[in-house]
């Protein structure tokens, strides 16, 4: 289904249509596993709501899922889930709101980054490159800019004394024809951005890289070797060695961050990357194909709001 689809469903249609996602092959409780159970019907109890033959529990769809203890209808769960699987650049959290009719900013904030947290891609089934494919590696700094002086006249040193805004470091990891990685690190040295590269990338992979001597040394622990464009000669492409995969995929999120969200602290970083690696991942696929299995991975996991506020 897309959003057209979605929006025209009751919230019955909605809850049926999630169960079908999250149980194709029938009802499976959520506290012991038994696929025995029995819908509970009447006034006393509310729709949707099993009983376990095995274990006496009772359970609904949302049962350990990032939707468990929401308030929010599954039909606006589902419409959100499609706004932001087929979103290219993400939606903030206040357009997001906007068109939903939430009543307030916090549970749009919440509602998207639980959907992030249901998109994560860890931990990674099999290592990039595996079987000889070409792994490209980057590192960016995503963040502001400082403003520039007003008027021709402003002085220098007003710009000068302004301070530089706080930027993220990020690697990023990208399999041609394939999947996506990046991740907040600590700093840009050789050590950590190796380590990086060691923990996501298939020893068979051919790795390729801009010049920076971070990663000297790399070769010789890939099958496919260490291929290095310099990018401050003015070398972007020799050959098939290129990084312009890595790079495509930066500036797509930064993108996101410039025209979508403004702001991104870091510590939510990883959370927005975790989003546009999803969609770079299933970007061959239909927007509601890449929805449906947005929503399967919401099963096991929880996302309370204490944790995203937290430190």
């Amino acid at each position: 289904m897309n959003l057209s689809d979605i929006s025209r469903l009751t919230e019955e249609q909605a809850r049926e249509y999630f169960e079908q996602i999250r149980w194709p092959g029938g009802r499976v409780c959520p506290h012991c596993g038994s696929v025995e159970s029995n819908k509970l019907q009447g006034k006393a109890h509310r729709v949707g709501l099993y009983k376990c033959s095995g274990c006496g529990e009772q359970f609904t769809a949302t049962i350990n899922t990032i939707l468990e203890d929401s308030h929010l209808p599954i039909r606006t769960w589902l419409m959100a889930f499609s706004i932001l699987c087929s979103a290219k650049k993400g939606v903030s959290a206040l357009q997001l709101q906007r068109q939903l009719g939430l009543g307030s900013y916090r549970s749009a904030w919440h509602m998207a980054h639980r959907i992030r947290y249901a998109m994560a891609r860890e931990p990674l089934s099999g290592l990039l490159g595996a079987g000889g494919g070409t792994v490209e590696a980057d590192e960016s700094w995503v963040g502001g800019k400082p403003r520039k002086p007003a008027g021709k006249r402003a002085r220098l040193s007003t710009y000068e004394r302004k301070p530089m805004p706080t930027k993220t470091r990020v690697i990023g990891l990208v399999e041609r024809g394939g999947r996506a990685r990046a991740h907040v690190i600590p700093d840009l040295t050789a050590p950590t951005l190796k380590a990086a590269v060691r923990a996501h990338i298939d020893p068979s992979a051919r790795l390729m890289t801009d010049e920076n001597h971070a990663y000297i040394g790399l070769g010789t622990e890939f099958a496919g070797g260490h291929e290095v464009v310099n990018h401050s000669a003015g070398e972007y492409a020799r050959g098939d060695a290129t990084t312009n995969t890595v790079e495509g995929f930066f500036g797509l999120f930064k993108r996101g961050v410039m025209g979508s969200f403004h702001h991104i602290s870091e510590k939510h970083m990883d959370r927005y990357l975790n989003e546009f690696s999803f969609r770079w991942d299933l970007r061959k696929v239909t927007d509601g194909e890449r929805t449906v299995e947005a929503i399967k991975s919401a099963e096991g996991k929880r996302l309370m709001y204490r944790m995203p506020v937290g430190n």
